[in-house]
């Protein structure tokens, strides 16, 4: 059973083979309408349940466009008019859902859901988003520095801002991709320890600055998210937006960049929040590109999982 539930539980190989397929699948589809089907139909009679627990616009419909391309069907699924919402075990759902579908993807707030269902399902089972890692927008990150500027091994990448599920994501592919990471953020948002400490074990440079201009000289992409979760309450969103004012990412930031720099966001964005517009539409910005490539990354991930 191949399950994608974070990059650093899958090898270095298979994740290369991924991003490899990416960039395949996105070169074949050059020119085409969006809703024209693939020539190949890797997923040709197959169900794929997308179960959200949490909102979403780039994972909903990417997974949906892409189940659909590679020939597939989808069940979108929320948390709210399942079972799995009103008490029914994970576990009970993971065996339902495995009589039904080829293959399961869950967007969800706790790690501990996702990693039940994959335990229990007879079918993959993808990690959407949990509240502690991101792997399948690092997946696309990946695909889009390097289709722009080459392999990412050996590259600097800073972190701007929030320690969270996406950076979390970040440092398990610094250790799997070979790139050097730096963390910029106040002490209280720092990632866990155990992030760091494994890129680091697997020969990854990797530093946590209070500095940003320190943090950002010399680097080849500034990456960057939304300071506030949709479910903060008012009183932590203010907390939040006093405490990582210092580390926006604007235009005298990027200048400590090297020239060719890359920006990344993964939006949802607050514009002139986390990142001024300056930077989100001037020339170091792929963020439109990043966004895209959910769709020809994860096209890659479900194919892997289902080794077709």
């Amino acid at each position: 059973m191949r399950h994608f539930l974070d990059i650093n539980k899958t090898s270095v190989t298979d994740l290369r083979a991924m991003i490899d397929d990416a960039h395949a699948m996105k070169a074949a589809r050059n020119g085409r309408p969006r809703g024209a089907v693939d020539d190949d139909q890797p997923l040709k009679d197959m169900m794929v349940a997308l179960i959200f627990e949490k909102p979403s616009t780039r994972t909903r419909v990417s997974f949906d466009v892409g189940v659909r391309q590679m020939g597939g069907q989808t069940m979108v699924l929320s948390g709210s008019e399942m079972q799995l919402g009103h008490g029914e075990t994970v576990a009970d759902t993971a065996r339902v859902l495995s009589r039904y579908v080829d293959m399961i993807m869950i967007r969800t707030f706790e790690e501990a859901t996702l990693l039940e269902m994959a335990e229990h399902a007879d079918v993959p089972v993808i990690n959407g988003l949990t509240n502690r890692t991101h792997p399948c927008q690092i997946m696309a990150d990946i695909q889009t520095f390097e289709e722009h500027r080459g392999p990412i091994a050996g590259k600097k990448v800073v972190w701007c801002g929030d320690g969270n599920n996406v950076f979390a994501s970040f440092a398990h592919a610094a250790g799997q991709f070979g790139f050097d990471l730096t963390f910029a953020g106040p002490e209280p948002l720092d990632p866990e320890q155990k992030f760091i400490d494994e890129a680091r074990a697997k020969g990854s440079k990797v530093e946590i600055t209070r500095d940003p201009v320190e943090a950002v000289t010399g680097a080849d992409l500034v990456v960057t998210d939304t300071w506030v979760s949709m479910h903060d309450a008012p009183s932590a969103r203010e907390r939040r937006h006093n405490q990582l004012r210092p580390y926006q990412v604007n235009g005298a930031l990027m200048a400590h960049a090297k020239p060719d720099a890359l920006f990344m966001h993964c939006l949802p964005a607050h514009r002139n929040e986390e990142a001024t517009n300056e930077v989100m539409d001037g020339p170091h910005s792929v963020i439109f590109d990043e966004a895209e490539n959910r769709l020809h990354a994860q096209k890659a991930v479900m194919r892997w999982c289902l080794g077709v």
